[in-house]
């Protein structure tokens, strides 16, 4: 952990981040994870400039006020689509928007964005630069250390100084290669080995560039540990699988109180907010999905699931069900977010 000394002075916006991550962290998810950590910077999902310009704006880029700190992902390589986009999400109220460089799909090499830019370093610093242009919001990229053959001391130099001359606020660099024949994208989130010691090296070589570190990182421990060598964290899975663990974020990282006291207290803020979203029209499961890992290893844990997966989805479902489901958990001390780690 790290203590309540100069060190915390020194964590950034970035210091400690919710990853982005495909058809997990929307709205729902992200107004919930708030409710865990203040301080963390949450992101989006990754959403294309062409649904951005073509499709539903509100629908795809509203949030609430709540979620803030709130950045956008944007996918696309068009320097007037992804400057256009970045005008829209400033407009919306985003503190920040990042290209994704890091993604595998077959989907969106097709779209020419995602990991395979990592072959055209050039083009992602007009990317920045074009953005950078548009607004006056921080502009993020997000990439791996390399993909297929590439040699990631010289990759990730390439691709850093590119960007870094355009003027990127911060480079997130998930530590490993991406394989973009051979590999699925769930692969290429475990099989290419992590290289974290790569990620320490270019932020040695780059000290005025802020460098957030992505991976495999699956306990704030963890982060608390690469913040000696680099600027911020990413956690992805972790989070959303287990987010008990975002109550320690605050304390553990930033030297603040936590924002709750426990999960239950949490989910019990959850409930206006699913009252609202319900009277909106949002069904109950769309919110509840997101909360299922919340009580790992708790005495009641198994019954909270199900309850809320058999009885969530049913329709006219509301608040209720969660607050039933609740009941199910058992009430242990110490603080259960600590009783899931052990």
């Amino acid at each position: 952990m790290i203590e309540k000394s100069e060190k915390n002075v020194k964590i950034g916006q970035w210091g400690f981040c919710v990853a982005p991550m495909m058809d997990w962290t929307d709205r729902h998810c992200r107004f919930f994870h708030r409710l865990l950590t203040r301080r963390s910077l949450l992101y989006t999902e990754m959403i294309t400039t062409g649904a951005i310009i073509h499709g539903d704006r509100a629908r795809l880029l509203e949030f609430d006020p709540a979620e803030q700190p709130v950045a956008l992902q944007l996918g696309g390589s068009d320097l007037k689509a992804l400057a256009e986009c970045s005008a829209i999400a400033q407009d919306f109220g985003y503190q920040e928007i990042n290209l994704n460089v890091g993604c595998p799909s077959d989907r969106v090499q097709e779209g020419r964005f995602g990991a395979c830019l990592m072959a055209e370093p050039a083009l992602v610093g007009d990317c920045v630069a074009a953005m950078k242009a548009a607004v006056g919001i921080s502009v993020t990229v997000k990439c791996r250390i390399g993909i297929d053959d590439q040699d990631p001391e010289l990759s990730l130099d390439t691709l850093s100084q590119s960007v870094k001359s355009a003027g990127v606020d911060a480079l997130i660099v998930h530590a490993r290669k991406a394989w973009l024949e051979g590999l699925s994208p769930r692969e290429n989130r475990d099989i290419p080995p992590l290289d974290y010691d790569r990620v320490y090296r270019l932020k040695k070589s780059h000290p005025d560039l802020p460098v957030i570190i992505n991976g495999g990182i699956a306990s704030v421990d963890d982060a608390a540990r690469h913040l000696e060598h680099v600027d911020g964290v990413m956690m992805g899975r972790a989070a959303y699988q287990e987010p008990w663990r975002l109550l320690d974020v605050d304390p553990a990282i930033f030297g603040e109180a936590a924002s709750s006291v426990s999960l239950k207290t949490a989910l019990e803020a959850f409930i206006p907010y699913i009252d609202r979203e319900i009277a909106r029209g949002s069904r109950l499961h769309a919110m509840t999905r997101h909360v299922l890992g919340s009580f790992r290893s708790v005495p009641g844990a198994r019954a909270f699931r199900r309850h809320l997966s058999t009885e969530g989805v049913k329709p006219g479902a509301d608040s209720a069900v969660l607050r039933e489901a609740l009941a199910l958990v058992v009430d242990t001390a110490p603080e259960m977010s600590h009783i899931a780690a052990a």
